[in-house]
């Protein structure tokens, strides 16, 4: 049983009480974060999702460092831990950066450039691209040794002829070099594709400990 203070007991004033104005604030507040986080789990999802760059598989387009935007829709809405794929925009096509499951660690996701898509024969001569049996221009190679391995040694300078199946795709990184693709891992299904990069909306360069301010805002093609 509850005592009131002698103060009020006195005056026969009623003890004060939780006001009901609080508590509806504390319940509209409440309510805003919910949706809030909502709303930006929905975006992420579905809409734009951010990432860094750790690695300099795609240098000179991605510098480590970099953080980005791609876009989850433009291939259509995937339903998470599927491949499944709903009202898609477009499909990926030759030259696209994405960002995908990788293959081999599901947990991973990597990004590189779309070389040839689902019934492309794709091959790589001496450095050089080959798409259908012709020379592809691939502007965005960018290369460091100029040791050429020999066919048989390892696949990172010649490799093929390779048809790629339907539904999947042949990716590379721009460090031709330096980059794991599916010149050693094989193709990427489409199902597995998270998004199209199209935007640094900033950069981080450790080594110097300073931004990148020339990197900020540039569109990633």
């Amino acid at each position: 049983m509850a005592f009131l203070p002698k103060a009020f007991a006195k005056k026969g004033v009623p003890a004060p009480v939780e006001s009901k104005k609080t508590k509806s604030a504390i319940r509209e507040y409440a309510e805003a974060i919910a949706i809030a986080l909502l709303i930006a789990l929905v975006i992420r999802t579905f809409i734009v999702q951010a990432f860094k760059i750790p690695s300099g598989s795609m240098i000179p387009t991605l510098e480590i460092g970099d953080h980005i935007l791609v876009n989850k829709f433009i291939y259509g809405f995937r339903i998470p831990y599927t491949r499944i794929r709903l009202l898609p925009f477009t499909k990926p096509e030759r030259g696209d950066v994405i960002v995908f499951v990788y293959p081999e660690d599901k947990s991973k996701d990597f990004i590189k450039r779309v070389i040839a898509v689902g019934g492309d024969t794709v091959e790589i001569r001496d450095k050089k691209v080959f798409i259908n049996g012709k020379p592809w221009d691939d502007p965005h190679a960018f290369f460091t040794d100029p040791r050429i391995i020999p066919r048989g040694m390892d696949p990172r300078d010649n490799f093929g002829p390779v048809k790629v199946p339907e539904g999947e795709l042949f990716v590379m990184g721009d460090n031709r070099d330096n980059s794991r693709d599916s010149r050693y891992w094989g193709f990427v299904h489409v199902g597995e594709v998270k998004g199209k990069a199209f935007l640094i909306y900033y950069s981080w360069d450790s080594a110097n400990h300073g931004i990148r301010w020339s990197r900020i805002g540039r569109l990633i093609r």
